[in-house]
């Protein structure tokens, strides 16, 4: 009996052995893969992984993207930062660039990350009539700009590197890097129906009050060159050409325009203004065309001495305008702009 059942226990287990050899032989057969299914399923899989990595980079570019923008308003809206700086551009224009203006009203701000941009039109009063004189496009760096992209429509632009063999606007005591009579030559022989833009130069030191009662009548000061008692040499303490500063002859009416004579007159807002370039003078270097502008050394003589102007920029009708050369207390002259006549 005991032979028998073990007889039958190892029959069943060789019955058993051989069911598992045929199920698997039968397993393999229909799920095995060939090498190139293989390589599929590999290829794949790593597909999928580099697709699983792009969109969680993706992911955390769109997490990053917004906090960096926020980030970067928050840093130009703090404290009015952005406002400053273009407060600071601005102004620069009008106390650097003779009868320059522009409509604040109309500058443009793009931020970036990290960064802003500022976009401005300048204009030139020539005759009765404001003409676009270019454009201005400003890089800042958080608060580092860069040196601004002009782009100028005028014939007779002031050179964007000054020296001192370029300048228009002189001293008494500074040499004339110009021949004068050929500067009065070129203005008669303008034609009568045309109005201009000319730079004179003073033969002294003279208080803005005085010169205006001897312009003739139909012309218009519209900007003056004040003394701050560098511009006899024309240099910084480095020998760096300094340009003239200076002020509108003239009281703008847009309510955007620090001159505009609400609550001071346009020699105390010069002054202001000065105050502020001081505080930012890296920013109004970068954005004048002059590269040292000494406004701390500048101001302190004006404090002590006052404003009194050199030069001038006038424009009116041409045949006015060649009354100005018989005038003795201007010493030289220099024709800027010419348009066609719009004197009304």
């Amino acid at each position: 009996m005991k032979d028998e059942h073990n007889k039958d226990r190892e029959n069943d287990e060789n019955l058993y052995k051989a069911f598992l050899k045929e199920t698997k032989q039968e397993f393999t057969s229909t799920y095995s893969l060939s090498e190139d299914e293989q390589r599929k399923i590999v290829k794949d899989g790593r597909n999928t992984a580099r697709i699983t990595n792009i969109m969680i980079s993706l992911a955390i570019l769109l997490l990053i993207l917004p906090i960096m923008t926020l980030f970067t308003y928050m840093y130009y809206g703090f404290g009015g930062k952005a406002n400053n700086l273009i407060d600071v551009a601005a102004k620069t224009i009008y106390v650097t660039e003779p009868n320059m203006s522009l409509e604040e009203i109309e500058i443009e701000d793009d931020i970036g990350f990290f960064s802003m941009r500022l976009l401005f039109d300048v204009y030139k009063r020539i005759g009765k009539e404001d003409y676009k004189a270019g454009d201005y496009d400003i890089y800042f760096a958080l608060d580092k700009p860069s040196f601004p992209k002009k782009n100028y429509f005028l014939e007779r632009p002031l050179v964007e590197i000054p020296s001192v063999e370029t300048e228009t606007l002189l001293h008494p005591k500074a040499l004339i890097p110009f021949n004068p009579q050929e500067e009065w030559n070129m203005l008669n022989g303008l034609p009568d129906g045309s109005v201009a833009e000319v730079y004179v130069s003073l033969s002294d030191l003279m208080e803005p009050d005085d010169l205006k009662k001897i312009m003739p009548a139909e012309t218009e000061l519209r900007w003056f060159a004040v003394n701050t008692g560098m511009e006899e040499g024309q240099t910084d303490k480095e020998g760096v050409p300094i340009t003239p500063i200076g002020y509108p002859a003239q009281i703008d009416t847009t309510t955007w325009s620090p001159f505009n004579g609400r609550e001071q007159s346009n020699e105390e807002v010069f002054m202001d203004i000065l105050a502020l370039l001081e505080k930012n003078e890296d920013v109004a270097e970068k954005v004048a065309r002059a590269k040292s502008l000494e406004i701390k050394d500048r101001r302190a003589y004006l404090r002590e001495n006052g404003i009194q102007i050199y030069g001038a920029v006038i424009t009116g009708p041409t045949p006015e305008l060649r009354k100005l050369e018989q005038i003795k207390e201007i010493r030289a002259m220099k024709v800027g702009e010419v348009k066609l006549w719009n004197w009304k």
